[in-house]
């Protein structure tokens, strides 16, 4: 599952954090909203590498249902967004299309998409970014890390849901092409993962909602979703991507996700 100037710094932002004991210390509601986003990216640091592999469904508004077959790779930088690379096994008409983004803490992310049919590499324009990937209710800038510096921060309120308490904010995108005017997200209280974001369109209503759930802990520290599932409320369209085989420590380097291996990509 991107994106400018920068309106924060991770050196401001430490002011808002007690890293020792994680507790929220901001006073007005976009302090806190920030303290929030920072402290979940704080946790989810030193994995390193991860693949994966990967089942896209696709479904209609009326049911009928395709499915893909992927794989997923990525990699930590250590002053930038992180790298990764998706490959398509099946159907046989998507077989070999791969794409590779280089997230960005702040400006646009970089993403190529290789299409083996035409055997070149095609750029996805930062102005396209809001363009659905590969047919799915995801867009491309979905598909880049959310990076802290992307979004402007405001905490919203409290909410519990099915016994679970999670903050809820408002993050606004930075970048002025992004396709969305604002999300809406669910940030678990106790883990601080992501449970559920609501995307709001260029004319500022619900256009899509992403659920994400059968979370698994790894390495003891980073949880992972199972399954993740984007509504479409305007289509009634709607895509499910279940993820399996997670795997740490893969040797993997900021080398295998380069424009010259997105070619060569197995």
């Amino acid at each position: 599952m991107n994106n400018l100037s920068k309106t924060i710094t991770l050196v401001s932002a430490t002011v808002l954090l007690t890293f020792s004991s994680f507790n929220v210390l901001a006073e007005t509601p976009e302090e806190k909203g920030l303290a929030i986003a920072i402290k979940a990216q704080e946790l989810d640091k030193g994995w390193g590498d991860s693949s994966s592999t990967m089942q896209m469904i696709l479904r209609k508004k009326k049911g009928k249902e395709r499915t893909r077959e992927m794989r997923s790779r990525a990699v930590e930088t250590e002053s930038d967004g992180d790298r990764s690379l998706i490959i398509f096994d099946d159907p046989a008409d998507v077989k070999g299309t791969a794409m590779l983004t280089h997230s960005h803490k702040v400006e646009p992310d970089d993403q190529w998409l290789f299409l083996p049919d035409l055997k070149r590499v095609k750029r996805i324009s930062s102005s396209n970014k809001s363009g659905a990937f590969m047919s799915s209710e995801f867009a491309f800038e979905d598909m880049g890390s959310q990076e802290v510096e992307k979004y402007s921060y405001k905490y919203l309120r409290d909410e519990n849901i099915d016994g679970r308490d999670y903050f809820v904010v408002e993050r606004i995108p930075t970048d002025r092409k992004s396709g969305y005017t604002k999300q809406i997200s669910w940030v678990d209280q106790e883990t601080y993962r992501l449970q559920k974001v609501e995307f709001y369109d260029r004319k500022s209503a619900l256009l899509k909602t992403l659920t994400a759930s059968d979370f698994n802990l790894y390495l003891d520290k980073y949880w992972r979703p199972g399954r993740m599932d984007m509504q479409n409320h305007l289509t009634g369209k709607s895509t499910t991507l279940i993820f399996s085989e997670y795997s740490f420590g893969n040797g993997l380097t900021e080398d295998d996700f380069t424009k010259a291996t997105l070619k060569k990509a197995k």
